[in-house]
């Protein structure tokens, strides 16, 4: 049930070493795909670091550093602005691409729990760092990264607001 993956989801910072399959790997890329995008234009595009020079100095630009470089596998999400902006302006630019991103991170965190593996995503990192440690092309701008692995620890659910303090009905 879909309600106890996304119950059981918790940000892991501590991973085994085992590496992890392409198989599983490809399942993450295959449910962040599956995400729905404003106008269905998918503007995204994900790199999968396993390198550990890459994951290194990716580590140094990230407030969190070091779960990159400790986790097997590190998937940069990037946003493609000009895509989202061919149809949808500035709008599209500055916030769709974000909206659309984010909601692939999310189908991709509650596949890698229903899978058993764990994850973390990244937020707090330098972008133009990041863009130059890749050598990413001008249009494709880095937001998030997940780190994916088996988790070497065992997370406490995070006190969230019940629905009733962040709600209102209008009716």
């Amino acid at each position: 049930m879909i309600m106890e993956v996304i119950a059981k989801r918790r940000s892991i910072r501590q991973y085994k070493p085992d590496p992890v399959s392409a198989e599983l790997i490809h399942q993450l890329l295959e449910a962040a795909c599956m995400a729905p995008s404003a106008g269905n234009l998918q503007p995204w595009f994900f790199y999968v670091i396993e390198n550990p020079r890459l994951k290194r100095e990716l580590s140094r630009v990230a407030v969190s550093g070091k779960i990159i470089e400790n986790a097997p596998v590190t998937i940069l999400v990037c946003a493609l602005p000009e895509q989202s902006a061919s149809r949808y302006g500035e709008r599209g630019a500055w916030l769709y691409c974000l909206q659309d991103t984010a909601a692939a991170v999310q189908n991709m965190l509650l596949a890698a729990t229903a899978l058993g593996l764990a994850t973390c995503w990244i937020g707090a990192f330098s972008e133009e760092e990041v863009a130059a440690i890749l050598d990413l092309p001008l249009e494709q701008r880095p937001v998030a990264m997940v780190t994916v692995g088996y988790g070497a620890e065992e997370a406490q659910a995070p006190v969230k607001k019940p629905p009733v303090a962040v709600s209102r009905w209008l009716k």
